[in-house]
């Protein structure tokens, strides 16, 4: 258990800023950061790896908001044609 000057137990947490991506600290800013620095590579890819992640997570929230549009249309449809068929078998 690492404590904070304060006397509080530290809390660890991920960095995922461009510059420590994946670098876990402890949440106490006089402690410092839980593992060393990363490599140069690992600077150069997470941050694109994350960007990439990024933009599936938005074109996936965009094809849900498509589907769930087509899917209340037809819903709209169907209502319809009840409604109409309602309207035919109560005028025999």
């Amino acid at each position: 258990m690492v404590l904070c000057a304060c006397g509080l137990q530290c809390v660890v947490r991920t960095s995922w800023t461009n510059r420590n991506p994946g670098r876990r600290f402890y949440s106490c800013p006089l402690i410092g950061w839980v593992d060393p620095l990363m490599c140069d590579r690992s600077l150069d890819i997470i941050p694109g790896l994350l960007r990439n992640r990024d933009a599936l997570e938005d074109a996936l929230a965009l094809e849900q908001e498509r589907a769930d549009w087509e899917e209340h249309r037809a819903n709209e449809e169907d209502t319809r044609a009840n409604q109409a068929e309602l309207r035919a078998n109560m005028e025999v």
